[in-house]
């Protein structure tokens, strides 16, 4: 604002809209999609190495109970990255911000593929899994510019790319370790990541976020928008419960598979992975039905549908249909809600989108992380079918918290839909 006037949108030469201080206030579709396969290759990268640790063991030459900390590793430097990288989406502009992480994680993967000791290999995987996170950063900045009536739409892609590299990830890197050895698929790693890079550098907005305080006062005031936004409270209790079911089913469910009466071999088991497929296929139609209605609405369906998923589950998993079934359903009402909880988390202030996601995350994780470690004691207390149940009522309750936000959002729709012809596509 300069002199009592607020200047409106302009166009700018790729046909988006630039706001208050050369910002743009619309992504047009090939930067998101761009965005969207940014963050599928990078958070890739956490998993990929998993199905070759045997291998990395045997020709480091430590013990496999050493290099099983890898995946540990990457977790603690991803968590670390949505807490201490994912605010700078708030504070520098989307291609440097974007070039600038994806080149520090073709630099770490390099090193890992170049280490002869577990110790240089485990710090490496601390940086890879903080630089991974960039794929956070990418619906942050998609959240920020997209218009108010296609936010969730657009968001839903990026998260669409990324839970396609979450699910592909495994496959991919066993693939191509297999072929080409665990280094030197590291390295085909490192090269997407440098061409990513290259590409945000050259494609994305160039535009800096205005900055109203440093980096540092950034962080500082994370704690206090969780005590000041009652929505991003109830955004944060339901997907942390929905997050805590989703590990907690995946977890039990590879150990009673790998257990008598089942003793599936670790291929079997993976395969079930590719049920999954469902529920980054629907996130597309997710954000568009968030845009339409509301992003509540969607969550409570969600819910009703991993949670009858998770019923099905519950029957028992000695029909591989029937399990495959109720784990495509769980994961499709999960990925849907994720999607539309985060474009309701960015829409209560998407100048701060990089702030409250990362408090949405990191506190998302934590509890995610409970459910991973409470999987095992339950399992062994009260079987499979207790389990499952265990996580139908989370389900059901984070179905509950979501509906509270629905009458708030219901009376932000209107407007939201007002903005634009293109709402309802």
């Amino acid at each position: 604002m300069t002199g009592g006037i607020r200047r409106g949108p302009t166009a700018l030469a790729d046909g988006t809209l630039s706001g208050p201080a050369g910002v743009p206030a619309g992504m047009s579709r090939g930067r998101t999609f761009l965005l969207a396969a940014i963050a599928g290759t990078a958070i890739a990268n956490n998993y990929a190495i998993q199905p070759a640790l045997t291998d990395v063991a045997a020709r480091l030459g430590v013990p496999l109970s050493v290099i099983g900390l890898v995946p540990t590793a990457a977790l603690i430097g991803c968590t670390s990255g949505f807490a201490l990288l994912l605010p700078l989406a708030d504070r520098l502009a989307p291609n440097r911000l974007i070039a600038g992480q994806l080149t520090a994680l073709a630099t770490a993967l390099v090193v890992a593929a170049t280490t002869t000791g577990a110790g240089v290999l485990l710090a490496a995987y601390v940086f890879v899994g903080a630089a991974a996170g960039v794929a956070a950063q990418a619906g942050s900045i998609v959240g920020r510019h997209a218009r108010p009536e296609r936010r969730a739409a657009a968001v839903a892609t990026v998260a669409a790319g990324m839970s396609a590299g979450i699910l592909l990830s495994r496959l991919a890197g066993g693939t191509l370790a297999d072929v080409l050895g665990w280094r030197r698929m590291l390295l085909v790693f490192a090269a997407l990541a440098l061409l990513g890079a290259l590409a945000a550098w050259m494609l994305l907005p160039s535009g800096r976020p205005p900055l109203r305080h440093g980096y540092l006062a950034v962080l500082g005031s994370l704690p206090r928008l969780l005590r000041l936004q009652p929505d991003l409270r109830r955004a944060v209790a339901a997907g942390g419960l929905w997050y805590f079911a989703f590990n907690l089913v995946w977890v039990t469910l590879v150990l009673a598979l790998g257990r008598p009466p089942h003793s599936l071999t670790s291929t079997d088991i993976g395969m079930y992975s590719l049920a999954g497929a469902l529920g980054f296929a629907v996130l597309p139609l997710t954000g568009r039905l968030a845009d339409r209605y509301t992003p509540g609405m969607v969550i409570i369906a969600g819910m009703l549908v991993a949670a009858a998923g998770t019923a099905l589950l519950a029957t028992g998993l000695d029909t591989p249909p029937v399990t495959a079934l109720g784990l495509a359903l769980f994961d499709a009402g999960c990925f849907a809600a994720q999607a539309a909880n985060q474009s309701r988390v960015m829409a209560i202030d998407p100048e701060r989108s990089g702030s409250l996601s990362s408090v949405y995350l990191v506190l998302y994780f934590i509890v995610g992380a409970i459910g991973t470690a409470l999987a095992a004691p339950l399992l062994e207390a009260i079987g499979w079918q207790g389990t499952s149940l265990t996580a139908l009522a989370v389900l059901l309750a984070a179905a509950l918290v979501g509906h509270t936000g629905i009458r708030r959002t219901h009376r932000d729709a209107p407007r939201a839909a007002a903005v634009g012809p293109e709402h309802g596509r």
